[in-house]
């Protein structure tokens, strides 16, 4: 924040990371029992349902993409999943993703926040990054919402992602950037004193002045949480980043969940989101070249599905490789996948045609009793699942987002 003034600290635009809530609890690889994990890995274009679900229900055999999965013991897949109120939002269901807010087209839009920032509340205070939102791209948004509705900018270069995560750091110059942080965080205190002396009654104003309220506490704990972490080192990982020029698409998704899987296998975060968001151009897997949106709105022509087969053939291969290679590492009694809850899903049913009911959804590791293949009888609400996944991370709440009043079990702990 070297240069960050007030201002700039008050547009309520800028998201503001999750702080820890305990700073005394310094994350322990070695713990007996090890900690819950999880990754929201949201495919923003779908995948082609035809060649995603099983054809047989139940056998992951008879899915053109899922046959080879090899921890297909350690996951279900969910069909008949959908977010009400998003018949006319197009790309923009992206938004609601992970909050479930309707109608995220509309000019008034206001989301709320995302089941990552609830999760990392109470999952994310005892390590060095309270959670990590990444994506292919710089858009400036993903996944991620803080508890404003605000977009949470994630990141997107892997070389800084890295760094960030596991680079050496200028101690010196982080002290002395803290110390201008503290006296910018000392002048919004004062400014919020003044405000809140004026003493105006006026609903409006109070409102103004409990979000300035909450984001000098953010600031507040944010600050704490970097000087808590500021004397103790990183771990220290080998930089094995693919640099394969010739295929950039793929190589990204592939260090994207590389980078994922270190984070955790370090304990450097517990809570993850990576936006596979749709990128403006063509694009270059094994077998294919063209543009991935334009390939998505297929029509059901076989000269666009066979490319566009190929670019979500690839995806899924880098998505196996994550969840197998989560799976080779022991922790605990099990392995670091068992102890890790993947999510792997999409705000698109069909991007064709810009629908969002049944939702390709897996949900991969975390120890549960995987059932492989379910499919609700009803139409189902995802903020069901989302809702029960804050009850499997020890999150009382009687509802998330578009959740029923009742919802049904789809998880067997």
């Amino acid at each position: 924040m070297n240069t960050t003034t007030r201002r700039d600290l008050l547009k309520f635009g800028v998201a503001l990371p999750l702080a820890a809530q305990s700073l005394h609890a310094a994350a322990d690889s070695s713990l007996s029992t090890p900690p819950k994990r999880i990754i929201f890995i949201c495919n923003s274009l779908g995948f082609y349902k035809p060649y995603f679900f099983p054809k047989t229900r139940g056998d992951l055999a008879s899915s053109d993409y899922l046959q080879g999965i090899s921890t297909s013991d350690k996951l279900t897949v969910f069909e008949n999943l959908y977010h009400p109120g998003m018949e006319t939002s197009n790309h923009d269901s992206e938004k609601s993703f992970l909050t479930g807010v309707p109608k995220p087209e509309t000019p008034n839009f206001e989301n709320s926040v995302s089941l990552d920032q609830v999760l990392a509340s109470k999952m994310g205070t005892t390590t060095r990054f309270p959670f990590l939102s990444l994506s292919i791209y710089d858009r400036g948004w993903g996944c991620s919402w803080n508890n404003r509705g605000v977009a949470i900018p994630p990141l997107h270069d892997v070389n800084e992602i890295y760094n960030k995560l596991f680079g050496n750091e200028d101690v010196s110059k982080k002290r002395k950037q803290i110390a201008k942080d503290q006296n910018v965080i000392a002048c919004l205190q004062r400014d919020l004193r003044h405000l809140e002396n004026k003493g105006s009654h006026q609903a409006s104003d109070q409102s103004k002045i409990q979000t300035y309220r909450n984001v000098v506490a953010e600031l507040e704990k944010q600050i704490a949480h970097e000087s808590f972490w500021l004397d103790t080192a990183k771990p220290e990982v080998q930089n094995t980043l693919n640099k394969d020029p010739e295929f950039a698409f793929s190589t990204k998704i592939e260090n994207l969940l590389k980078l994922s899987k270190l984070a955790f296998q370090t304990d450097s975060t517990r809570v993850i989101t990576l936006s596979l968001d749709w990128i403006y151009g063509a694009i270059k897997v094994p077998g294919a070249t063209g543009g991935w949106h334009t390939l998505s709105h297929h029509g059901g022509k076989p000269k666009l599905l066979e490319p566009l087969s190929k670019i979500e053939r690839d995806i899924v291969k880098h998505l196996n490789q994550f969840l197998s290679d989560l799976d080779s590492i022991p922790e605990g009694k099990g392995t670091l996948l068992d102890h890790t809850t993947v999510v792997i899903g999409s705000n698109f049913g069909d991007s064709s045609n810009h629908t969002c009911n049944n939702l390709p959804t897996i949900v991969a590791g975390g120890g549960y009793r995987h059932q492989v293949h379910t499919v609700p009888e009803e139409p189902t609400p995802l903020c069901n699942l989302w809702l029960e996944l804050l009850h499997q991370h020890d999150i009382d709440a009687g509802k998330f987002g578009s959740s029923d009043d009742a919802p049904q079990s789809l998880l067997i702990p």
